[in-house]
C-alpha cells in the first residue's frame, strides 16, 4: 500500500511566500491521494479538479473550506461515513509541541470539513453527530490544531462541549490539553468571537486552573493568551486571577501571570503593573 503522508513545507513563514500556498496543488493532490489509499472508490483526479477550481484568489482559510466541500462531493453522504475515511487518512500523531513548521496546515481543510459538515444533524442522516465529531477534533489536534472547528460546537452547544474541554483538560496528551484552553478563548485571532464566553468567562475558569501549571510550555503560552483575552472583557476578573495565582507560584507560572497582563499594562493599569513586579522572575 503506498504510504500516507503529508508534503513538507517550511519551517516558519518566509517573506514574500503567501501562507496560502501550502494548500495549493501538491497539497490537494496529496490529500486526495491519502483518501485514495484508504477508500478505493474515491474519485481522485475529480477531486483535484474540483478543489483547484478558482482557488487561486483565496486565502488560506477559504482554500480551507473550499477543499473540504470538494471532499464531501467525493466521499459518501452520511457524515459518519465520511469521517471515518478522513480519519482513516491521517498520518500518525505529532511527537513534539514545538519545531513541527508549517506542515500540519495540510490538515486544515480535515478541520474545515468537521466544522462545516460536523455540527447539525442533517449532513448526518438526521442523527446527532456531536459524539462523532468530538472523537474526530481529538484525533485531529494531535496533528494539527483544531482551536477553529472547536469553536463551532461551543456556539451551538456551549454546555455540553465545555463537557468534553472538562475531560480533555486531563488528558495525556498536551495538543488536546492546550485544545481545551486554545479554542475556548473569546478573542482567538483570526477566528470570530465567542460572545457568550466574553460576556460570561466563568465557564473557562476550571480549564485555566487545571492548566495553568502543565508541564508543557506550548499549554502555558496559550493559559497565558487567554487570560489576557479575559482581560479585554473583564480586567476585573483576570487581575483577581492574576493575583490568586501570585500565591506560591512557580517560576513557570509568573511567566504565564507576567504575559497575562501585558495588554492591561500597555494601557497604563497600575494593579496590572504591581502584578507584574510581583511575578519578576528573579
Amino acid at each position: 500500500m503506498t504510504e500516507l503522508r503529508i508534503p513538507d513545507a517550511p519551517h516558519a513563514i518566509e517573506k514574500g511566500v503567501p501562507l496560502k500556498l501550502l494548500l495549493d496543488k501538491e497539497a490537494i493532490n496529496q490529500l486526495g491521494a491519502n483518501l485514495l489509499i484508504v477508500y478505493d472508490k474515491f474519485d481522485k483526479d475529480a477531486f483535484v479538479k474540483e478543489a483547484l477550481k478558482e482557488i487561486e484568489s483565496l486565502g488560506i482559510k477559504d482554500r480551507a473550506d473550499h477543499i473540504a466541500k470538494a471532499m464531501r462531493l467525493y466521499l459518501p453522504q452520511n457524515y459518519m461515513q465520511a469521517i471515518s475515511i478522513i480519519l482513516a487518512s491521517l498520518t500518525p500523531p505529532l511527537q513534539k509541541t514545538d519545531a513541527n513548521g508549517l506542515a500540519p496546515l495540510f490538515y486544515m481543510p480535515h478541520n474545515s470539513f468537521v466544522s462545516l459538515y460536523g455540527v447539525e444533524a442533517e449532513f448526518n442522516n438526521g442523527e446527532d453527530p456531536f459524539d462523532v465529531s468530538m472523537d474526530a477534533l481529538y484525533q485531529l489536534t494531535q496533528r494539527f490544531s483544531c482551536e477553529f472547528p472547536i469553536r463551532a460546537f461551543i456556539e451551538k452547544d456551549q454546555e455540553r462541549t465545555m463537557a468534553v474541554l472538562y475531560k480533555w483538560m486531563k488528558d495525556p496528551n498536551p495538543h488536546v490539553r492546550r485544545l481545551c484552553s486554545e479554542g475556548s478563548r473569546s478573542r482567538l485571532p483570526w477566528a470570530g468571537r465567542l460572545k457568550s464566553l466574553a460576556e460570561d468567562p466563568t465557564p473557562v475558569i476550571p480549564i485555566l486552573e487545571e492548566l495553568k501549571d502543565d508541564v508543557d510550555g506550548y499549554v502555558r503560552r496559550s493559559v497565558a493568551n487567554h487570560v489576557g483575552d479575559i482581560a479585554k472583557d473583564d480586567l476585573e476578573l483576570a487581575l483577581t486571577l492574576c493575583e490568586k495565582w501570585l500565591e506560591n507560584s512557580s517560576r513557570a507560572l509568573k511567566k504565564v501571570i507576567r504575559h497575562a497582563v501585558r495588554n492591561p499594562i500597555k494601557n497604563g493599569n497600575f494593579r496590572a503593573f504591581a502584578i507584574r513586579k510581583a511575578a519578576k522572575v528573579y
